[in-house]
């Protein structure tokens, strides 16, 4: 069932038990002019879950403040019913990769070690076990012949792969990502897709900003639909319509009759392969 912003809207009821997040009441403000309004929804677990909206619409800010990385104005954010500092080793969050200095001198294969680090002892020593889990990881994402390779030296694609790659080696129950998809190819999108398919399927929660609503229509299980405000929360088929499309992008949405059709089919556009 649908939750949405609205008064005459029909409350989301999940299980405590198989709840992932609840946002309660967030607010987020920069420079005191709020970006996030009154954000008051919950995410159940061992979805893929896309955030979705116009741009400036807070969807990255939304995460980031989940993830400690922000000031709340009012309100909390709690994961499997805990604050994050008392499960952050079940978290794990992936940057848009924009954000990230790729000049820093490290190998493919020390990055993705980097999500092995709340796992490691008391001496914070690597042991074979760690690398093991780090090749396996690279292996999945199609990485595993680049380990020595400086992460300077790889593509957009290829680094965005790596961060996969560091993100499923920390083992983590909840995965909040910020455009994963971004400026990748066709073929790197088909693997970061495999994957986050995969980890639902093992029971992981996994979070999403996405920008590309032609896209949205076919990856995602449950949309959270957002523009400062939340507009409406809930199951795919529910949520991604053509009335709360509009009422999220108004104006904006330009592509709202191919977008239709593409919920009606729950495909992707076919697109050239790399």
């Amino acid at each position: 069932m649908v939750r949405r912003s609205t008064q005459n809207a029909i409350s989301m009821k999940i299980e405590a038990k198989e709840v992932a997040v609840e946002f309660h009441d967030l607010t987020v403000s920069y420079d005191k002019k709020p970006v996030l309004w009154n954000i008051d929804m919950t995410l159940p677990k061992g979805k893929l879950i896309g955030i979705i909206g116009p741009n400036g619409a807070g969807k990255s800010t939304l995460i980031k403040s989940a993830m400690g990385l922000l000031p709340l104005s009012s309100g909390y954010v709690r994961m499997f019913d805990q604050a994050l500092n008392d499960i952050r080793q079940q978290v794990s969050y992936v940057p848009q990769r924009e954000t990230v200095d790729w000049d820093f001198p490290t190998s493919v294969l020390d990055v993705v070690l980097m999500g092995r680090y709340s796992k490691l002892g008391l001496f914070k020593r690597v042991r074979k076990a760690d690398k093991e889990m780090a090749m396996a990881c690279l292996k999945k994402v199609g990485m595993e012949a680049f380990t020595k390779r400086q992460i300077s030296q790889l593509s957009g694609g290829q680094q965005q792969r790596v961060f996969l790659a560091r993100a499923l080696a920390q083992d983590a129950d909840l995965y909040f990502m910020d455009e994963p998809f971004a400026g990748v190819d066709a073929a790197t999108e088909s693997a970061i897709l495999d994957v986050l398919r995969e980890l639902t399927t093992q029971g992981k929660t996994v979070i999403v900003v996405h920008h590309d609503l032609q896209s949205a229509a076919a990856f995602f299980d449950w949309i959270v639909l957002l523009n400062m405000r939340l507009v409406a929360v809930g199951p795919i088929e529910e949520v991604f319509t053509n009335h709360l499309l509009q009422e999220a992008y108004g104006g904006k949405l330009t592509v709202l009759s191919e977008v239709s059709e593409l919920i009606k089919k729950r495909r992707i556009p076919s697109r050239e392969r790399y």
